[in-house]
């Protein structure tokens, strides 16, 4: 792996009753979490391709450690996001570089297709700062359901010269949606619209 990573955490979130119903399925969300060295704290680089082929290696290896968690198949999978937060040392371009130009295909492979845009987020925080990670249906971006968040957060990162990188993952939207819009059942998953 071309990155140094300090820690990988990972969690799911179930919830099993909402406004007092108790749901027929629950909705699970899991996040995965790595906390990498950046190769480019401190220091203005032009180019930036050694954390764009990061963000590919992460894109991967977080996407397969939120479908194991669910316990589900790739093909499971029901939305998804990314986020990244660069300590004080580094620049928001140097989360942009992890999250955009690469990080989307492994994972899409991690989730069995995905044909919508990945929902994202970037910042620059200090240690044990909340990141959210938005979420998005994974092959129609107008699931209305599946539009959502998850935070994370960690008591020790990200240190000023680290980025913490996270991927999300459903298999499920929303708990007791009901505001329209095309319903996961209704996907075609082609154009990543519908």
């Amino acid at each position: 792996m071309k990155c140094e990573i300090r820690k990988i955490a990972v969690w799911v979130e179930e919830t099993q009753r909402e406004m007092g119903q108790q749901l027929a399925h629950p909705t699970r969300k899991a996040v995965a979490v790595a906390v990498i060295a950046n190769p480019f704290a401190g220091r203005f680089v032009e180019d930036l391709s050694a954390l764009m082929d990061i963000g590919a290696e992460l894109g991967g290896l977080l996407g397969a450690r939120c479908v194991a968690a669910l316990g589900i198949a790739p093909d499971d999978a029901q939305s998804y996001g990314k986020a990244a937060m660069v300590g004080e040392a580094g620049e928001l371009e140097h989360a942009a570089a992890i999250l955009h130009p690469k990080l989307g295909a492994p994972l899409r492979v991690a989730v069995g297709k995905g044909a919508a845009l990945v929902p994202s987020s970037k910042k620059m925080g200090s240690v044990g700062q909340v990141l959210d990670v938005p979420l998005g249906h994974k092959d129609a971006a107008y699931v209305r359901s599946h539009f959502d968040g998850i935070e994370v957060r960690l008591n020790d990162a990200p240190r000023a010269g680290e980025i913490m990188v996270a991927v999300a993952v459903t298999d499920s939207g929303r708990p007791l949606a009901r505001v329209g819009g095309l319903t996961h059942d209704q996907v075609e998953g082609k154009d990543g619209l519908r």
